[in-house]
């Protein structure tokens, strides 16, 4: 009698072990209401409805909902912003900024799209060729309502 328990016990554990591995994709989510102070690091793509003050390190994606404030620096591969950025973003590949977006800092990426209706404050750094080690910066001033910067053309309309 015990033993099946046991083994149903352990069965159990073995799913949740391997779920919780970096290489099952799984997504982190902080819910709107919720605040993290301090540094937070991540493996898998991380979405934020909530609020981080402080730096955030994600090795994958980082989405902030419209509801997500960041005040702080973030650093990943790419990134959807619908909420809010007040700070230093660093972007190895795509930041896609959204038109509910309230961005304000300093940002460097490799490719970047701004939907009309974003507020995009930022001093802008475009790395280009980082994935051949070749890097050609390229450096942008933004202060619009709307733009769209993508392989280094630039569209500003206000």
């Amino acid at each position: 009698m015990f033993g099946n328990n046991n083994k149903s016990t352990e069965d159990n554990k073995k799913p949740a072990t391997n779920s919780g591995s970096t290489s099952s994709g799984g997504i982190n989510t902080l819910t709107k209401g919720t605040v993290v102070e301090g540094t937070l690091r991540c493996d898998n793509d991380i979405r934020v409805d909530g609020t981080i003050k402080g730096k955030l390190n994600c090795q994958a994606k980082v989405i902030i909902g419209p509801s997500g404030v960041i005040e702080g620096e973030v650093r990943c591969q790419n990134a959807v912003i619908e909420g809010k950025l007040h700070g230093t973003l660093v972007v190895s590949d795509l930041l896609n900024v959204r038109e509910t977006a309230d961005i304000d800092g300093d940002i460097t990426t490799n490719k970047l799209t701004v939907q009309s209706g974003a507020k995009f404050n930022v001093a802008c750094k475009m790395e280009t060729g980082l994935s051949n080690g070749a890097a050609k910066p390229t450096d942008a001033k933004a202060n619009s309502q709307a733009g769209s910067i993508a392989g280094g053309k630039t569209e500003v309309r206000n």
